[in-house]
């Protein structure tokens, strides 16, 4: 009698598990652990000891979002996938008269063009580990930066 109680409980709980669908993605394993990872899977958690980052979710990057910085309040857009490698997509419903700039950690211009429709895709993965700004502006004014970090 327990063991079919017990399973009248547990084929439900199984039968309802999550599942992920992903097009890309792996597992690595060696003597010291293993990883499993997901490629467009949202991310849940990052902290670090100061020298190793430990990111949680589905997901592991080389590209991570450290900020945004709202100048016009109104102007929304959005950066995804979060996180990514090799492409970043900006999408805005308002990208008439509005230009992207990718500026480095010191400030020098690494990518620049205008927006022509509503999600635009920059090729990021041959650029050098380091410190990005993603400037959207129109004639007028600033309108966000988003404040980036390539880990490698």
């Amino acid at each position: 009698m327990k063991t079919l109680l017990l399973t009248l409980l547990l084929v439900p709980m199984m039968s309802f598990g999550q599942e992920v669908v992903s097009t890309r993605g792996g597992s690595y394993t060696n003597s010291n652990g293993s990883v499993d990872f997901t490629i467009g899977e949202v991310i849940i958690n990052t902290a670090t000891d100061g020298t190793n980052d430990l990111t949680q979710g589905f997901h592991q990057t080389n590209w991570k979002f450290a900020g945004i910085e709202n100048h016009n309040s109104d102007y929304e857009a959005i950066i995804f996938p979060n996180p990514t490698e090799g492409f970043l997509n900006i999408k805005t419903s308002t990208y008439e008269n509005v230009v992207y700039t990718l500026y480095d950690a010191q400030g020098k211009l690494v990518m620049q063009d205008e927006l022509f429709e509503e999600q635009t895709s920059l090729q990021v993965s041959h650029l050098a580990p380091g410190k990005y700004s993603l400037v959207l502006n129109n004639e007028d004014e600033k309108l966000k930066t988003f404040k980036l970090i390539k880990h490698r």
